[in-house]
């Protein structure tokens, strides 16, 4: 297929390789250049602007930081919305709110065009290794017509409906029980920390008895090492995944208690100087609090 990737980050930067090695004819596009020479290495086309990202595609990836990166991209002056062909699919695999997916899903209909909210689970190694996660919502059809992309970039694709916005909500919803996660590790390494066991003792014991599971053993281990830096998951985003669940959630009238906790954490984080840390580093405010830094 013929396919345009827009935002090369840690993430976007490892799936846009895997289309390429899958043999898929791929042209890619950062705001920031320079991160096209090891894609193009790889059989990929560097585009010089949106627009010649998606001439003649049938579809174009977005992988970008925030609603506004977004927001940008598909709507500005040479974006996505004017240069992507007819019956083509726009694939947003950013994290981004409900409203902007609405918003996205009602201008491509108007444009004849296809829209697919597909957020992806997985840190910057899965995406390397195409072992990601894909949560694609749209209709069937752009879907299936989609089914050999996600299968160059994941291990596993769920079709979670015909709105867009469920795949939104779905990517929100996990990335708020990560979040979880590593608040109540780190919450439970500082108790045990605090009565003399060793961060690595605790951990073998957590994923030998109650979590045996691939979340608790690399967040884990990244608490355990205090290993914040450099960030895979930056703090900024990891604020910004939690404010957007928690208004998904006010939108839908369901209360998110833990939610709140969450926001405070991440903005005490930011305020302390962290935003060059891994979203994980929200772990070390449980030690501060036990008074063992």
């Amino acid at each position: 297929m013929k396919a345009g990737f827009i935002g090369l980050g840690q993430m976007g930067s490892g799936m846009a390789a895997n289309l390429a090695k899958a043999g898929h004819e791929v042209r890619v596009y950062n705001r920031t250049r320079g991160k096209e020479g090891p894609l193009v290495a790889l059989g990929a086309t560097a585009a010089e602007s949106i627009a010649d990202a998606c001439v003649g595609a049938d579809a174009v990836f977005t992988m970008l930081a925030n609603d506004e990166a977004l927001r940008a991209v598909a709507f500005g002056a040479g974006g996505v919305l004017e240069a992507l062909p007819k019956g083509a699919i726009h694939i947003s695999s950013s994290t981004v709110s409900v409203a902007l997916a609405d918003e996205l899903t009602a201008a491509h209909s108007e444009a004849g065009q296809r829209f697919i909210s597909a957020p992806v689970m997985g840190r910057p190694e899965a995406a390397a290794a195409a072992k990601l996660f894909v949560m694609a919502a749209g209709a069937p059809d752009a879907v299936a017509d989609a089914g050999p992309l996600f299968d160059a970039i994941g291990q596993k694709t769920f079709h979670l409906g015909d709105e867009p916005k469920v795949g939104n909500i779905v990517k929100l919803a996990n990335n708020f029980l990560l979040a979880c996660v590593i608040e109540t590790v780190g919450e439970a390494m500082a108790l045990t920390s605090k009565a003399g066991v060793d961060r690595h003792s605790y951990l073998d014991v957590l994923t030998s008895t109650l979590w045996n599971a691939p979340v608790y053993k690399t967040y884990g281990a990244l608490i355990a090492n205090e290993a914040f830096e450099p960030a895979g998951f930056p703090v900024p985003l990891g604020q910004k995944d939690v404010r957007l669940a928690l208004e998904a959630a006010e939108g839908l009238n369901v209360p998110l208690p833990v939610g709140g906790i969450l926001r405070d954490r991440f903005i005490r984080l930011r305020a302390e100087g962290g935003d060059a840390l891994d979203w994980s580093a929200i772990a070390k405010l449980a030690r501060k609090d036990a008074g063992l830094d």
